[in-house]
Order: structure tokens, then sequence, then C-alpha cells
């Protein structure tokens, strides 16, 4: 009997304990995501980044949640630069654009919010 929906392949399974920073693995030189829920109003995705890695500045239609699960990063917010580290948290203001640098190999959650 199922209790719920599904989670789709390589989603986080339903009802279970994880390690967040199992979720994830590093490699060398990169950016490694996986989609942990993908929903129509939202999804939570995982991170991983190599020391120097990041993600150029951009913008989003939504507001999302960053959750540093551990290392350090720089998360530059429309020119202004904030430094997180494990179990930190900011919001990324819909419309505004923002760019992630690593300053250590570092792992974070991703929650985008889109309603």
């Amino acid at each position: 009997m199922s209790t719920g929906p599904q989670a789709a392949p390589n989603q986080m399974p339903s009802a279970e304990v994880v390690q967040l920073g199992a979720l994830v693995q590093y490699q060398p030189g990169a950016v490694v995501s996986r989609t942990l829920i993908k929903r129509g109003t939202g999804t939570v995705t995982a991170f991983a980044f190599d020391a120097g890695q990041g993600l150029s500045e951009h913008t989003a239609a939504f507001d999302a949640l960053v959750q540093i699960i551990e290392g350090r990063a720089e998360i530059t917010i429309a020119g202004k630069p904030f430094q997180l580290e494990a179990n930190e948290a900011i919001l990324l203001p819909a419309n505004q654009p923002h760019a992630v640098a690593a300053l250590t190999p570092f792992k974070m959650l991703l929650t985008m919010i889109r309603a």
C-alpha cells in the first residue's frame, strides 16, 4: 500500500533518515547537484562545490533559501557579498542578481519556492 507520492529515481526517499552531507559528493574542479524533491510548487536541490568553483551571477523569478551544510562560501546578492559557513542560511530574493563562490569545498541545500 502506497502512503504518498513515490520519489523519482535519484530523488530523496520518503520517510527515511538521511545524512545531509552524504546526499551529494564532491568532484575535483566541479559543481555537482542532485534534485532531492521536485514538485510544481518548488524544488530542493543539494549541491557540492569544489574550492574555487561557483555559479556566475544570475537571477531567478522566485525566492530561494540557501542552507550551508559544510564548508564556506561567498554568496553575493545585488552586489553585496555575504560569507556563510555550516549551519548558516540566507534568502536569495526573487529577481535580484546573485552569485555563489566556494571559499572551501562546500555543500548546500537550495530550496526554491515557486508560489
